[in-house]
């Protein structure tokens, strides 16, 4: 597996723990109890640092490959 395909993976599983982080942050908050804890808070940091990250390198991919075609 080339590296380009197993960030293109990578990238796919945090996204989907990015929107699981999002949604309990929102449950949290919803349930009325005053501030959620911080640990929720911050909890999608993480993954959108992730996100970042690998996103950069995949819109950047075509523009560095080897049959670059102008």
């Amino acid at each position: 597996m080339s590296a380009s395909t197993w960030i293109r993976r990578f990238h796919r599983w945090v996204s989907i723990a990015f929107t699981l982080t999002v949604i309990a942050n929102f449950a949290a908050m919803a349930q009325g109890k005053g501030t959620p804890p911080p640990w929720i808070t911050y909890a999608p940091l993480l993954p959108l640092f992730l996100l970042l990250c690998t996103g950069l390198f995949l819109f950047a991919l075509p523009y560095f490959s080897r049959r670059h075609i102008r």
